[in-house]
């Protein structure tokens, strides 16, 4: 039997076509993004260098990593960064998430003094910041008597957990912000302790914004280089402060090599914060507001 009834006809979208300010648009976003990241992807293409300089392409290889990773005075430093990427990470976390709890559940002329005073340690000059550390150490090393802040692991962890004590509370207070009050409520109408609703209820809750304000610290103190070279000590001479003092005999490739590895740490660390954002039910544009500590 043969069907006799028409063809359906689907009507068909328009074509949409751009308007001009739309393709400009398009193209300065391009551009925004090559003049980002350019840089980095011209480093990534010379660590694999295996000329003597960083700027004289010598051909392809790995030798520049194998270099890189063989000698100890590289690791050594690398070592020294990512100890005190981790201190200070850890330190300003557990300063940085009270600070944002507080400021999160408190609203007062204190917390607008704190905020401010937050907000300054973000604009001062990491010169200024540099040299008040400085003599900060030196007075409590020799004139207090306090050894710990003769160690150069120590002085790196406190300098960097100062920098970055700022960014983690408005991070966890951003995080803690958005959520709702009363499940606190509920666990204290169940008779739970203070301390108990601030372990099975609070941090839980804040952890993502806690992590990701680690990670932030964790990053700030691997590049730091102002600060690092005042309050650094013969023998803990992190990874930037490495790097500069080899601009004047002229940057080889294994330092490429070296910055590429630390890059790609990075990014795991990103990408493991991420990950347990996503987890935890946040939508991507919620795991980028807590990163921003929006």
């Amino acid at each position: 039997m043969i069907d006799e009834r028409p063809p359906v006809v689907v009507p068909s979208r328009p074509v949409r076509r751009r308007s001009a300010s739309d393709v400009l648009l398009s193209a300065w976003g391009v551009l925004v993004l090559v003049f980002l990241f350019l840089p980095i992807a011209v480093i990534v293409v010379y660590s694999f260098n295996s000329g003597r300089l960083l700027t004289s392409w010598g051909g392809a290889g790995l030798e520049a990593y194998t270099a890189g990773l063989s000698r100890p005075v590289i690791r050594a430093a690398v070592a020294t960064s990512l100890q005190a990427a981790v201190g200070a990470a850890l330190l300003s976390a557990v300063i940085g998430s009270l600070a944002g709890l507080a400021l999160a559940r408190v609203r007062g002329r204190w917390a607008a003094v704190l905020t401010l005073l937050l907000g300054l340690t973000l604009v001062t000059p990491e010169i200024v910041d540099a040299i008040s550390l400085l003599g900060w150490f030196v007075s409590l090393d020799t004139e207090a008597g306090l050894p710990l802040f003769g160690n150069g692991i120590a002085r790196l962890v406190i300098a960097h957990a100062v920098l970055s004590t700022a960014v983690v509370t408005f991070i966890v207070r951003a995080r803690v912000a958005g959520l709702d009050a009363r499940l606190e409520e509920a666990a204290a109408d169940l008779y739970a302790t203070p301390w108990r609703r601030f372990r099975d209820v609070t941090l839980p809750l804040a952890a993502p914004g806690v992590m990701a304000g680690g990670l932030m610290a964790f990053t700030l103190s691997l590049d730091n280089t102002i600060v690092a070279s005042f309050v650094s000590l013969p023998g803990a001479s992190p990874w930037p402060v490495y790097v500069f003092s080899a601009l004047r005999a002229g940057l080889r490739p294994e330092i490429a090599a070296v910055s590429t590895l630390m890059l790609l740490l990075t990014l795991v660390a990103l990408a493991v914060v991420a990950l347990v954002l996503r987890r935890s039910g946040d939508s991507a544009s919620d795991i980028a507001r807590t990163m921003a500590g929006g």
